[in-house]
């Protein structure tokens, strides 16, 4: 099975949408309406997650100038309004081919979370990321849900790829400049595994000094298994929150979870230049991995492993009412107390950049790649296809009733779906999905 026919999962729940005329399968959103936002751009007053987070405040210090984070995703669309001018050319390892596809509803959302700069007159209008002065890199390695196989041809004559998408991309990523690397996908289905080449990959980031931020995933309401590449050693693995601060219902709870970031109700753009409600691991990941880049802006001499635990150490430990809730790693990120640690981290000395190996837990485990083609024999995993990831919704289109894709792969001694598709999933169940367009 090619990486074309590996769409990652996505629920697709009816969209509305705030700033056109209604359809029949949009209803409008009224903007707000309070005496404070009532001449505010409707986008941006919508933006309460870069509050929790204390992104304002952390801006008096820095932006993110000069950091290049990696997205490795579905693609990003360069000319959207709030990325326009701060993405570089990439790489597409699904068709093989230099730069990206530029229509990735999932990857310029997530883009926009991490270095969004809004547009408009003084950039006013539109989504802000978490660092908007950093730039982008986009690496496709997956599809967008819903894409057919024949929309993603793979390039005639394309030269054969010993890794898969993710693998390769990782270290394409570290290769070519990036200074922060974002995985907001995974899979957490029951036939998904370690993958030694994800593992490699990921180590060889580390080993260069490049932090690498994942989802944690999307089983918190269904079996809650390990996914990667979230659980691999070294990885900043992000848990979703809500504007409470209490774990999203569907956030994995897992031992490997560092931190959390909110994960529902936040607003990205896509392609068609319309803005969506996301919800979903993905999304919070995103938004670590732009106040990672706002900590290596500060300090781009610390390691990833001082990194993370500056994010440890600084985040807070429990929802709003005080209780602790250890599903949430060391609890939800706060931007200005990360850049305090990371200040202190700075007059300490440094840790290895790299964790000793250890080993996989036994049993299913999710969250690794897609395959850009058939392994040819000799390929990590004796050969067999990656599972794919799952994706945090970037708004893929108006559907007035949800699906759920989840990915299939088979194994060589045992072939057959490794993940059990559920069409109409339930929302307390995503697979990072779309909530509702704004």
């Amino acid at each position: 099975m090619t990486a074309a026919a590996r769409a990652a999962g996505l629920l697709l729940l009816v969209l509305a949408l705030l700033a056109d005329a209604p359809s029949a399968a949009a209803s409008p959103v009224p903007a707000p309406t309070t005496a404070a936002t009532a001449s505010a751009d409707p986008i941006r007053a919508r933006q309460w997650y870069l509050d929790t987070l204390g992104a304002p405040r952390a801006w008096t210090q820095t932006r993110g100038r000069g950091i290049t984070v990696a997205v490795l995703d579905t693609g990003v669309a360069a000319a959207n309004p709030d990325l326009a001018g701060s993405v570089l050319p990439g790489h597409d390892f699904v068709t093989g081919t230099a730069g990206p596809d530029n229509t990735g509803r999932h990857g310029t959302g997530m883009a926009a979370l991490i270095a969004g700069h809004g547009h408009g007159p003084g950039d006013a209008q539109g989504v802000l990321g978490v660092a908007p002065q950093a730039r982008i890199l986009p690496v496709r390695v997956i599809l967008d849900d819903g894409d057919h196989p024949a929309k993603t041809p793979k390039t005639p004559n394309a030269p054969a790829n010993p890794l898969d998408p993710v693998s390769a991309g990782i270290r394409w990523a570290v290769d070519h400049g990036a200074d922060v690397i974002n995985l907001s996908l995974g899979d957490d289905g029951p036939g998904a595994h370690p993958d030694s080449g994800e593992d490699a990959a990921i180590r060889y980031a580390l080993a260069h000094g490049v932090p690498v931020v994942s989802s944690a995933g999307n089983g918190g309401a269904d079996a809650d298994r390990t996914s990667y590449p979230a659980a691999y050693p070294g990885v900043i693995a992000v848990a979703a929150v809500t504007r409470a601060g209490a774990r999203a219902d569907f956030s994995t709870r897992r031992w490997y979870t560092t931190v959390a970031a909110p994960g529902l109700d936040v607003v990205v753009p896509a392609p068609d230049n319309r803005y969506y409600l996301a919800w979903g691991t993905s999304a919070a990941a995103a938004l670590v991995s732009g106040t990672v880049a706002l900590i290596r802006a500060r300090h781009p001499r610390l390691t990833p492993a001082q990194i993370r635990t500056a994010l440890e150490q600084s985040a807070r430990a429990g929802p709003a009412d005080g209780r602790p809730d250890g599903d949430i790693g060391a609890g939800t990120v706060s931007v200005p107390a990360a850049l305090a640690a990371a200040d202190r981290a700075a007059r300490q000395r440094p840790q290895p950049a790299v964790p000793a190996p250890s080993p996989a837990p036994a049993g299913p485990s999710g969250d690794a790649a897609a395959s850009a083609a058939p392994r040819a024999a000799g390929a990590h995993r004796g050969g067999t296809p990656a599972p794919a990831p799952y994706l945090a919704a970037a708004g893929a289109a108006l559907l007035a009733a949800g699906e759920w894709l989840r990915r299939r792969r088979r194994r060589t001694a045992a072939p057959g779906p490794g993940g059990e598709p559920e069409p109409e999933a339930p929302p307390d169940n995503p697979a990072d999905p779309v909530g509702s367009e704004v």
